[in-house]
């Protein structure tokens, strides 16, 4: 018997159309005729079409329409998808057959060989949803079904019911995320992404069969009903192709609540790119916009999640991250030399403490700051908690310059011992630094044994919390606030004078207090007896807006956190720099400022020669100045490093400048020195380039602490806030309750 011959009409460079019928048409591209007959073989037809366009045998896509069915493509991958094409083709002589590459195949992968009318078009061309009444000839496709086993299955149904617009937006843009078999994706994510969208689109619910990394099938969860899908991998290749899907619902699909699929991961990649834009994106907002635009609620805890995961997508995950550690160590040593950069972990190699400390902040701090560094810590609401050990300095312009910080467990003494040995070996400087520093959690023994040297100046912030603690419930609110009041005065008086009286006035409120601030070592907090430089400075919060970075970058990964912030003081340095190269004045401005208006009060001043270096300056009071060792019995030169306006009297009588006795770390120059070194960028800090070198560090994994639930508590504020006003009966006078409550009445 003579074997039938049969036109293959092969059409390559085109484009697929939607009809208003929702059929496709083929239009452009170029076109060639091939003789085939049932005995032609399909790599044989694959080589010759290949060598007619000119294009790769193993990289290209060949599709034809299913007889009388213009909407539905079949792809022919196998020889045993040949033959089939031929049995279809009966008594026709001729067959249009659609040459694409990969790319472009991956590209309108939407092309199905099977779909339900609710799916009749691809994302690749313009968006039509098929009309409830559109007719659709089953006769030829049933029979065509029998003769080759292919599991097709149409559902002419609307995907939405009608008058049901709060899915809407959604339908519109995932209603054809699956369009049938010989659809490709690039992963099993991808895929399982695009059947969750596929799933709110349509309004039905489904569950795994299988599901594991060579195959996924997916049956609708309503008992009975035939929907199913079936995808695996295909062979020599990493796509993921749906082999099989019966479109067919028998359910109430439409009627079940579209947010039972929508999970936490879902709601994150919704709103990844929102979360890139503002950062500060609140749940509620997000449970706000998700309902709005897609008609899903969610509660608090689920937007929270959906926004931990949107966080983790864009800026990787915290565990990671401490995996990274040891690179990003090295390199910030390597992109800034100099720099000290070390972290530890415990036994069983989780992590323990981080310090950094750039080599721009330890040249700036040496070469331009005063010897002045304020110690503080701050919370870390991340996901593996923390705290932020800080060493920050003031400039010439009493601007914050930040010189080391670490990111430790918790806040303990031998966290601040470590901290503080770290911090010595950066700086390695000769001079006497004073500390503004708490007193608690083993700091003053800590700084007494690391800077053997030094001068620790108490915070007076963290004081009068202690004082507040002591006494609270012993006091009204309005005694309380006296005392801490009294407290402040008599740490500011420079002289003895005023001290004394101010203590004086806590004691005549409560002598148990007033024996509390004589035994807190005033000559550690009080200007009367304090032997070390302070320029003014009484408290250790001094680095606010370091904390202000902080907040911005608390809850990130570890790696990213230090980039940020790393980031925040380059920009800063540079800024400055740029700023004080317009500078006119031999001091910065602030400085400047204060000189001339201690000249203007000087003015008025009279001046009396005592001997030698000695003078006497009579105004509203009298004051002993004595040039030449930069003092003055008003004690403002000494504490401030600027000459009060006495000395300024003084100087200006025997014709000296004011500006040859301030200090020069107030100075243009000094203030350039400081900020004379730039911090360099780290790259590679979201994706790393690993070499041999680099997987032979140590392995960090993340610390056993986690977020505890609940709301993260903020950075306490100052002490004269904290007290709050308490209630007092008017009636028996107690603290604690009003008259309405009173037990004695």
């Amino acid at each position: 018997m003579a074997t039938k011959k049969f036109i293959a009409i092969c059409q390559s460079g085109g484009e697929f159309v939607t009809n208003k019928d929702g059929s496709l048409s083929y239009n452009g591209g170029e076109a060639y005729a091939i003789d085939i007959d049932e005995e032609t073989e399909f790599s044989g037809f694959k080589s010759e079409v290949a060598e007619m366009f000119n294009c790769s045998a193993d990289t290209m896509s060949i599709k034809y329409f299913l007889p009388g069915n213009k909407k539905t493509l079949i792809s022919i991958s196998k020889d045993k998808d040949f033959k089939r094409m031929l049995n279809f083709l009966g008594d026709t002589a001729t067959v249009d057959v659609f040459i694409q590459s990969e790319e472009a195949a991956r590209n309108i992968s939407n092309m199905p060989a099977s779909r339900s009318s609710r799916t009749t078009v691809s994302e690749a061309v313009v968006p039509v949803v098929a009309p409830a009444d559109a007719v659709v000839d089953m006769s030829n496709i049933d029979h065509i079904v029998d003769r080759i086993g292919l599991d097709i299955s149409f559902d002419p149904a609307s995907a939405l019911p009608a008058g049901d617009d709060q899915h809407r937006k959604a339908a519109q843009q995932w209603e054809n995320t699956i369009t049938g078999v010989d659809q490709r994706f690039s992963s099993f994510s991808e895929f399982r992404e695009a059947l969750h969208k596929y799933s709110i689109a349509h309004g039905f619910a489904y569950r795994y069969k299988k599901n594991d990394s060579h195959r996924v099938t997916v049956k609708c969860k309503c008992q009975g009903c035939p929907w199913r899908i079936y995808a695996s991998r295909l062979s020599t290749t990493q796509l993921v192709c749906i082999k099989k899907m019966n479109s067919k619902h028998t359910c109430e699909g439409a009627s079940v609540k579209a947010g039972y699929r929508a999970t936490r991961g879902w709601v994150g990649n919704i709103i990844k790119e929102k979360l890139k834009a503002s950062p500060n994106y609140k749940p509620k907002d997000i449970a706000d916009d998700i309902k709005r635009e897609y008609g899903i609620q969610l509660n608090y805890s689920q937007a929270w999640r959906a926004k931990e995961i949107a966080r983790e997508q864009l800026q990787g995950s915290y565990k990671d991250s401490y995996t990274l550690l040891p690179f990003f160590c090295e390199k910030i040593k390597e992109t800034n030399p100099g720099s000290v950069v070390t972290f530890t972990t415990k036994e069983d190699s989780s992590f323990h403490r981080l310090f950094v400390s750039f080599h721009a902040s330890i040249s700036g701090f040496q070469q331009g700051c005063r010897p002045l560094l304020f110690l503080d810590t701050t919370p870390l609401n991340s996901k593996y908690q923390g705290t932020l050990l800080t060493a920050t300095s003031a400039d010439g312009d009493d601007g914050i310059f930040p010189v080391a910080f670490a990111v430790v467990d918790a806040e303990t003494e031998d966290n601040w011992h470590w901290f503080l040995q770290e911090l010595k070996s950066a700086v390695s400087t000769s001079q006497q630094i004073t500390f503004i520093a708490d007193f608690q959690n083993g700091l003053n023994k800590s700084l007494a044994e690391v800077f053997d040297n030094c001068y620790h100046s108490y915070c007076l912030r963290h004081l009068a919390e202690k004082l507040n603690r002591d006494i609270k419930g012993q006091f009204s609110h309005e005694a309380r606030r006296f005392m801490i009041n009294d407290l402040y005065a008599a740490a500011y008086a420079p002289k003895f004078e005023g001290f004394q009286c101010s203590i004086e006035s806590i004691k005549g409120i409560s002598p148990d207090a007033y024996d509390w601030v004589t035994q807190s070592e005033p000559d550690h907090w009080a200007n009367t007896y304090f032997p070390g430089a302070r320029y003014d400075h009484m408290t250790s919060n001094f680095g606010q807006q370091f904390y202000s970075w902080v907040s911005e970058a608390h809850e990130l990964p570890i790696t990213h956190m230090v980039d940020v912030l790393r980031g925040k003081m380059m920009e800063t340095i540079y800024t400055r720099r740029v700023e004080s190269n317009q500078w006119l004045t031999k001091l910065t401005p602030s400085k400047e400022d204060k000189l001339q208006k201690e000249t203007a009060i000087a003015r008025s001043f009279q001046v009396l020669h005592l001997q030698s270096s000695t003078f006497e300056v009579r105004g509203e009071s009298a004051d002993i100045v004595d040039v030449d060792r930069w003092d003055c019995t008003c004690k403002t030169w000494h504490l401030t490093g600027l000459p009060c306006c006495h000395a300024i009297a003084v100087l200006e009588w025997i014709g000296r400048s004011p500006y040859d006795y301030c200090s020069k770390y107030f100075t243009t120059e000094s203030y350039r020195m400081t900020y004379a070194e730039s911090i360099q960028p780290v790259p590679n800090v979201d994706r790393p380039i690993l070499d041999e070198s680099t997987q032979e560090l140590v392995t960090v994994t993340p610390p056993p602490t986690r977020r505890p639930p609940g709301r993260p508590k903020m950075k306490q504020p100052e002490s004269a806030e904290i007290i709050k006003r308490s209630l007092q009966c008017s009636k028996c006078k107690g603290l604690g309750h009003n008259k309405k409550t009173c037990k004695d009445s």
